[in-house]
């Protein structure tokens, strides 16, 4: 299944949930979109579980197989699969590079990486599901500092996740350490995304 390129405020819509994480999709229309937008239909045991991991799925941007191996690899860690799950969704370097304010959307940070704007510890990293370890540094590379949308970006960022920090002199970002589960998606429930894949 190929990755979603359609309208990001009509998902959130539909999930009833800001995938952009800013809220704004809901404030004008905080129902689903289509003709039939408004009926309230409510939700089976599975319908509930499958709209949880379409919430993560869609935020962070990941197709189905990457999305489900990443979740068996979070299984074979130790402590709570669904913990390790979101973790290592954030460990990513097109989220990161997104979280630095390198980029205003994960889309936007996806782009920036794949065409080669990004180091990772100095070098070139390309692959956007490439999952960073903490204390790596990332930084765009010397003939991408000049680049509108990442200048666009940094002026736009207000604040950053604590597991991050960033040198605004250097423009280079440090993923600190793994986050929190309070300091990410609190409003997601991750253990109906384990009761999904285990049903």
């Amino acid at each position: 299944m190929a990755r979603y390129t359609g309208p990001s405020w009509k998902q959130s819509r539909r999930l009833k949930f800001s995938i952009l994480e800013n809220g704004k999709e809901l404030q004008k229309r905080p129902y689903a979109p289509g003709q039939h937008g408004q009926r309230r239909a409510k939700l089976s045991e599975y319908g509930m579980q499958l709209q949880e991991k379409q919430k993560v799925r869609f935020t962070y941007g990941v197709n189905e197989k990457q999305f489900y191996n990443l979740f068996i690899k979070a299984g074979k860690m130790a402590g709570k699969q669904g913990d390790n799950f979101l973790f290592l969704l954030e460990s990513r370097l097109d989220n990161l590079v997104y979280r630095l304010g390198f980029a205003a959307t994960r889309r936007q940070a996806r782009q920036l990486v794949t065409h080669g704007h990004i180091t990772l510890d100095g070098k070139k990293a390309d692959i956007a599901s490439m999952l960073v370890k903490p204390g790596q540094k990332i930084a765009l590379k010397e003939s991408s500092k000049g680049l509108q949308i990442v200048k666009d970006a940094l002026e736009a960022t207000v604040s950053r996740v604590p597991f991050v920090s960033f040198d605004a002199d250097t423009n280079t970002g440090t993923f600190v350490r793994l986050p929190e589960r309070s300091e990410i998606l609190v409003d997601i429930k991750e253990n109906l995304i384990v009761e999904f894949y285990n049903r």
